[in-house]
């Protein structure tokens, strides 16, 4: 293979910096709803839609920053909302129209995680 022929093709694994891995394990599996692979010491892994999220305790202060913002796609943002708000997550805004599309509008809402992290939901709803 050339230099020419390789290129990047998915996300494997996607880091998010936490500082209590037992808090966030319980926000991510229990509040959020994700499959928990597995744990080692600092580190613990989940499965979300095929791409593994890695929950892990900075080793370095070069490394204890906040995540990029991870946008959870959801077919009914509204049910989505309502359920996480009900398992108590706390949102920064409600479900809110972004931008109208040719084929869908696509809607989002802001929240943290136990550590901090801004997350969010998004829904592309068709026009049909």
């Amino acid at each position: 293979m050339t230099d020419q022929e390789f290129k990047l093709t998915g996300i494997g694994q996607i880091a998010i910096p936490i500082h209590d891995l037992e808090r966030a394990v319980e926000f991510y599996q229990h509040q959020l709803g994700l499959n928990h692979l597995f744990s080692v010491p600092k580190l613990a892994f989940f499965d979300c839609g095929g791409i593994r999220l890695m929950l892990s305790v900075p080793e370095k202060a070069e490394f204890d920053h906040p995540s990029s913002i991870l946008y959870f796609k959801v077919p009914d943002i509204q049910a989505a909302y309502a359920s996480l708000l009900a398992r108590g997550v706390q949102f920064e805004d409600m479900p809110h129209l972004v931008a109208q599309m040719e084929n869908y509008d696509l809607w989002m809402a802001f929240f943290r995680d136990s550590e901090g992290n801004l997350l969010s939901l998004m829904s592309e709803v068709s026009h049909t």
